[in-house]
């Protein structure tokens, strides 16, 4: 019988995001390994080079974002309070996965976008136009069909709320306990939304 092995992805990964919050270029094979305490061959037996280790903890993260994004923005069928929920979401969010946020702020770019496989391509790919159908459907359950209407509602509910923590995420700062009411107030006001 095969012995179980003693560094598993997820664990090389967390190791991983927590080097990249610093910067990707902080994300090495030899980082991560002596990071997790593995020998480098173990994190090469999960990952076959930098690229997919970069591309693995880029969509990783992103992903884990998207699915309680995804629920915010399905938690009520009234809009005005969907609305309300994603925004807030994103800074709870963040306030509870401090160095996957600060990942985040990088971009897929920076985690070699351009080199990754077509696999995961197609991944980060599916979940961008899932976001920017759930935020349409949201946008014209709202009222917004034109063009700048829809572009209020990306500032209100993506842009305006990493807004509020990327200052503080970038100076290593706790945020303030108001953080997630500002990201609500703020992007409601910007849509005009009344009281939920």
């Amino acid at each position: 019988m095969a012995r179980p092995p003693r560094f598993d992805s997820d664990q090389i990964l967390d190791a991983a995001v927590r080097l990249a919050a610093a910067g990707p270029g902080a994300v090495t094979m030899s980082a991560v390994a002596q990071a997790v305490g593995a020998p480098s061959g173990s994190v090469y037996h999960r990952f076959s080079g930098r690229t997919a280790l970069l591309a693995e903890v880029w969509l990783r993260t992103v992903e884990r974002f998207q699915a309680g994004y995804f629920d915010a923005l399905q938690s009520d069928p009234d809009p005005r309070r969907a609305a309300r929920a994603a925004a807030r979401h994103v800074v709870v969010w963040s306030r509870a996965h401090p160095h996957e946020a600060s990942l985040l702020l990088y971009g897929a770019e920076e985690f070699g976008q351009s080199e990754w496989s077509e696999e995961h391509r197609d991944r980060a790919d599916a979940g961008n136009r899932r976001v920017f159908a759930s935020l349409r459907e949201l946008g014209t359950a709202l009222g917004a069909t034109g063009p700048l209407d829809r572009e209020r509602v990306a500032l209100a509910l993506v842009d305006l709320p990493l807004t509020v923590v990327r200052r503080h995420l970038r100076a290593g700062d706790t945020m303030p306990p108001y953080a997630e009411e500002l990201a609500e107030a703020s992007a409601a006001a910007l849509l005009a939304l009344g009281p939920a």
